[in-house]
């Protein structure tokens, strides 16, 4: 299934039914009167977060959504039938911003959650509203009122408890395959990951929490470099941010800044989250590398740093277990 995370799509909802000009006539009634119903109420567009879905491709291909029209009065006094609810499902984390590209108009950030973003019309009245003592005989209905039409656009922001950040090639692929069910690509060459991706943790049949990994970033990312800072949107939700440094490389310390700068200018809150540091691929460093790689870490970002190989899965279960403590605290 293809990743999108942002559409844009058009709306409409119905339009009201229109009330009717009828008369009552029946054999034995000398004076039937008017009894022309209403319309009916037009559909509204109804938005609902789905758990299960988690892309926008399908309003790719469909942008258009149009709720049906309210049915017209009758005779007898009988009013139309009110169209029903256009409901449209998105995935859990979908926000819907005004054609602006700014304006937020639902945040659709719990399951099952519903938002009626356009009502429909009312219906139009029929002769039998407009009866009076001055007027018995009423000629007048109303049409239906006209429905609320616009454009929005669906932006997708992955709900997940961590997000995986760093350079490409960091191995945070890795990472997430050998710590959860999840099984990205992985390829040793840069920007393996297009997209992100979602993985469960399972610590035990009570500890779990879902993981994201965010496609690599590089120096100039929210300026549009390498594949951006697009999917940084992604982990805005996140409760710790889990930053992976490949140990192999020979600066450490730059490699954590260039990604904390670019944390720094997306903003939306990324750089004040709490930040579990690791120092990856340890089975490619010798011990007195690992000791002054991890010394210079800690001194350059003032936090704890943990050591880890997720080709080997040396130090998983101890950061894993590490971040969902982070987690804990991080709801309370």
């Amino acid at each position: 299934m293809k990743f999108l995370d942002q559409a844009k799509i058009f709306l409409r909802s119905g339009d009201g039914g229109n009330g009717v000009v009828a008369f009552r006539r029946e054999k034995y009634i000398e004076f039937g009167g008017p009894d022309g119903g209403n319309g009916g109420r037009g559909g509204d567009i109804v938005f609902e977060a789905v758990p299960n879905l988690n892309t926008l491709i399908d309003f790719r291909y469909n942008q258009h959504f149009k709720a049906k029209k309210g049915g017209n009065g009758a005779g007898n006094n009988r009013t139309g039938r009110a169209a029903p609810a256009l409901i449209i499902k998105v995935p859990l984390g979908t926000q819907i911003l005004a054609d602006d590209r700014e304006t937020l108009l639902a945040d659709l950030d719990k399951p099952e959650k519903r938002v009626v973003l356009l009502r429909g019309g009312d219906g139009g009245f029929g002769n039998t509203s407009f009866k009076s003592a001055t007027n018995r005989v009423p000629q007048r209905a109303d049409p239906g009122w006209p429905g609320e039409e616009r454009w929005v656009w669906l932006r997708l922001k992955l709900i997940a408890d961590a997000g995986l950040v760093g350079l490409p090639n960091a191995g945070k692929s890795t990472f997430l395959s050998v710590s959860s069910s999840a099984r990205p690509k992985i390829g040793s060459y840069p920007f393996t990951t297009l997209h992100p991706q979602l993985g469960v943790v399972q610590l035990s049949l009570t500890e779990e929490f879902v993981l994201a990994d965010i496609p690599g970033l590089i120096e100039g990312a929210h300026q549009g470099a390498g594949l951006g800072d697009r999917f940084l949107g992604h982990v805005e939700r996140c409760s710790v941010l889990i930053h992976l440094i490949d140990g192999s490389s020979s600066n450490v310390v730059a490699a954590w800044r260039t990604v904390r700068r670019e944390l720094d200018s997306y903003g939306a809150g990324l750089a004040s989250k709490p930040e579990l540091i690791v120092l990856n691929k340890s089975d490619e460093m010798t011990s007195r590398q690992i000791a002054a790689r991890r010394a210079a870490l800690a001194r350059a970002s003032g936090r704890k740093v943990m050591i880890a190989s997720a080709a080997t899965h040396a130090g998983i279960e101890d950061v894993l277990y590490e971040i969902y403590k982070m987690i804990k605290a991080a709801r309370k």
